[in-house]
């Protein structure tokens, strides 16, 4: 029986590394584990975490999946606009923007404006889509964010991302009112991203303790949010109604979307299934993207060499941060060196097992920025059975000469 790196090997026999690759069976099943999670609330795909046109049409047409959650507003217009039609008809750009070209090219294009949604959270983001779109084909469609940030002691002690400055049923109701009274602006609905939950793992390796903190922590942050959403979707729609309540992320599927406030839940990264993501209670979901280095220089016993790899995740620049060496099993950085732009030194026993020309496969600590170091993505079935190969090979962001961020 053939080991999972053997397997890998077979199934892109014919490529020359580096490469990268997805493993479409994995991809199909973790989409199905996520849309069991969220148990019938729809799930907005966010881009950010696929970063290629064809694997976002791969995923929403599978059960579970409606509407894009987009990164850019450079990003959405392409998205909606491409040269075989718009990639989905609902994309929600998830961060605010003060691209005012862009929103001059939304507001100019019947189809754009119909299809985007564009976030705000204060009334200077609606000074500057107005001045920037005085007189718009049709309204422009914004969505209100609001922080979800645990605050047990008040501002003075804050768990969660900088985001939005609103926080309360009144500040949200009071933007609500705000965008009423901009004849170019309509109001779509309400973001409420809780970070800390969806983005943070609950079960950290060889950490017990913190573990349990953690859940605990999480738990009461999860208690309060869901009052306080449901608190400011009922105050903004008492203002006007809005089409959709968004919450949660790939962490946070199976509970942000038994909230009766929320219409829809948003994912992305669990489908690729990063390293990031493998520290979650209760989660078995397969890597399906990794990408693969050769081995270029044996320099000593106990050491294989790659060509490249330096490919840091962003965040706060630990450890966590860097690929992982994934196969052959028992890989490790070298200390001084790490992952290096141009050369990555692997050390343990599993180095004197690779020749040169042999490949190490890697996993990237989070999902679609792998995207951003290659140009294509080779899509491999069968991996589970006796003719691993590949399908198809696609075009990410990077292949199709794009790089929003």
């Amino acid at each position: 029986m053939r080991s999972a790196r053997e397997t890998y090997d077979a199934a892109t026999a014919g490529l020359t590394p580096p490469f990268a690759a997805v493993d479409l069976d994995a991809f199909r099943a973790n989409a199905a584990d996520l849309a069991r999670r969220a148990a019938g609330t729809p799930i907005r795909l966010a881009s950010k975490s696929v970063r290629s046109r064809a694997l976002l049409r791969e995923a929403l047409a599978l059960p579970g999946f409606s509407g894009i959650m987009a990164f850019t507003l450079a990003e959405a217009l392409w998205l909606v606009s491409g040269p075989d039609g718009p990639v989905d008809d609902d994309v929600l750009v998830a961060y605010p923007t003060a691209d005012r070209a862009g929103i001059a090219a939304l507001a100019a294009d019947p189809g754009a404006a119909e299809r985007i949604t564009l976030m705000v959270d204060s009334t200077a983001h609606l000074d500057l889509i107005t001045a920037a779109a005085p007189d718009p084909v049709r309204p422009v469609k914004v969505c209100i964010d609001v922080d979800t940030s645990w605050q047990p002691l008040g501002p003075r002690l804050r768990v969660g991302a900088h985001r939005s400055p609103l926080r309360s049923p009144a500040h949200a109701a009071a933007l609500a009112r705000a965008v009423l009274r901009r004849p170019g602006l309509r109001l779509e609905g309400i973001m409420a991203y809780e970070a800390q939950i969806a983005g943070v793992g609950d079960a950290p390796p060889g950490r017990p303790l913190y573990g349990r903190t953690l859940r605990w922590a999480q738990a009461l942050s999860r208690r309060e949010l869901a009052a306080r959403r449901a608190a400011i979707a009922e105050a903004v729609r008492a203002v006007a109604p809005v089409r959709f309540v968004n919450g949660g992320g790939t962490g946070s599927l199976s509970t942000t979307s038994r909230e009766d406030a929320v219409t829809e839940v948003a994912a992305g990264s669990g489908l690729y299934q990063p390293r990031l993501f493998d520290h979650y209670s209760g989660v078995d979901r397969r890597p399906a993207a990794l990408f693969a280095l050769p081995v270029v220089r044996r320099p000593a016993p106990g050491v294989a060499t790659a060509l490249g790899g330096g490919y840091l995740a962003s965040g706060t620049g630990d450890r966590d941060r860097l690929p992982q060496p994934y196969l052959p099993g028992g890989l490790s950085y070298s200390p001084t060196e790490g992952a290096g732009e141009v050369q990555t030194p692997l050390l343990g026993p599993a180095a004197d097992g690779l020749e040169v020309g042999d490949r190490v496969w890697m996993r990237h600590a989070k999902a679609g920025e792998m995207c951003e170091r290659f140009d294509e993505l080779h899509l491999i079935e069968g991996l589970d059975g006796p003719d691993p190969h590949v399908v198809r090979t696609v075009p990410t962001y990077r292949g199709e000469g794009r790089t929003f961020l």
